[in-house]
């Protein structure tokens, strides 16, 4: 998936071989083979070009990793232990990172009310 994620297009089992071949010995019926496990899965899409396919990612890298983390999230019999476990081995990068997100799914926030207002929204 990763280098389907990397191009960003439509690829072919010879172009992630080639890619792969850079880093490391590797069959070509091996790249096919993964390719269409993940297609299989549902992971990717392929579209038939000649006697080939060209293989897509049906979702994106971030797409994916919430998708591990949310299925990891709900096995857990202790969610609430998992989280604070999970958010003690972020670092402070992360941690802002999640803290942006969650500003980004709560919205825009609402300002406090000032001095002398009461909890209907109204004066005193």
């Amino acid at each position: 998936m990763t280098r389907v994620w990397k191009w960003n297009r439509p690829v072919t089992v010879r172009e992630v071989l080639e890619d792969l071949q850079q880093e490391r010995s590797i069959a070509y019926t091996t790249v096919m083979t993964v390719l269409d496990n993940l297609h299989q899965k549902g992971w990717v899409r392929r579209e038939s070009e000649g006697r080939a396919y060209r293989y897509e990612a049906v979702s994106t890298r971030a797409a994916y990793a919430a998708a591990l983390m949310n299925d990891a999230w709900s096995q857990s019999d202790n969610p609430a232990a998992a989280l604070v476990a999970f958010f003690g081995m972020m670092s402070e990068e992360q941690r802002q990172a999640l803290a942006d997100a969650i500003r980004i799914v709560q919205g825009p926030e609402t300002p406090a009310p000032g001095p002398g207002a009461v909890a209907d929204g109204g004066e005193r």
